[in-house]
């Protein structure tokens, strides 16, 4: 390969910054790209958020007769700051949403969410209750969503496909792209200390 006029031999050419990217991911080759969304489509931690009857069906699903963990799902995150996928299955009702959104919160970034079932997707049978939620992305945001009242646990395996399929996709720096937070949205939910 011949040089470049004007460019010194041994100096790597680096690629125009592309639009909202940062500078280091003009460095990163596509192929380490696809590597990095491969290794994060198959080690899905998975945090339950099991609230009613379709956490059954969660439980079932991990079970050997369909065994999500060949697909790369580790069912059982010790709490949400080891898990990087939310499974809401069942009714959320308003007093448990401030939970699920704290909750939510205290995952560390990427992180995913599945709604599993008609209560969480909108309300399902109890959605004109005074105290049902009309669905968890009242509160967080969604990925994937599975209906059925109470879902088959091939429909929580065909939801999980289809979020891997969404990874397997996805650019980190598109997604997160000017989001940086401020200072005040960083420290808005602390606890006080006594005396402040």
């Amino acid at each position: 390969m011949t040089p470049v006029e004007g460019q010194v031999v041994g100096e790597p050419q680096l690629l125009p910054e592309p639009k909202r990217l940062g500078v280091l991911s003009r460095l990163a080759p596509e192929p380490m790209k696809v590597v990095l969304n491969w290794g994060r489509r198959y080690s899905l931690w998975v945090f339950n958020f099991g609230l009613a009857c379709c956490a059954i069906e969660f439980i079932a699903a991990s079970m050997a007769r369909h065994d999500f963990i060949r697909l790369g799902v580790i069912p059982f995150a010790p709490g949400p700051r080891q898990a990087d996928l939310m499974i809401v299955s069942g009714t959320v009702t308003d007093k448990m949403a401030p939970a699920v959104k704290r909750l939510y919160e205290q995952m560390p970034e990427p992180k995913y969410v599945i709604s599993f079932g008609a209560c969480s997707n909108c309300g399902g049978p109890y959605w004109d209750s005074y105290s049902v939620t009309k669905g968890v992305d009242q509160i967080i945001p969604v990925d994937v969503y599975v209906p059925g009242c109470p879902p088959r646990p091939e429909a929580l395996l065909q939801g999980i496909l289809k979020l891997q399929e969404k990874i397997a996709r996805e650019s980190l720096a598109e997604r997160y792209a000017g989001t940086s937070p401020s200072v005040a949205q960083l420290t808005s939910d602390l606890v006080k200390g006594p005396g402040a």
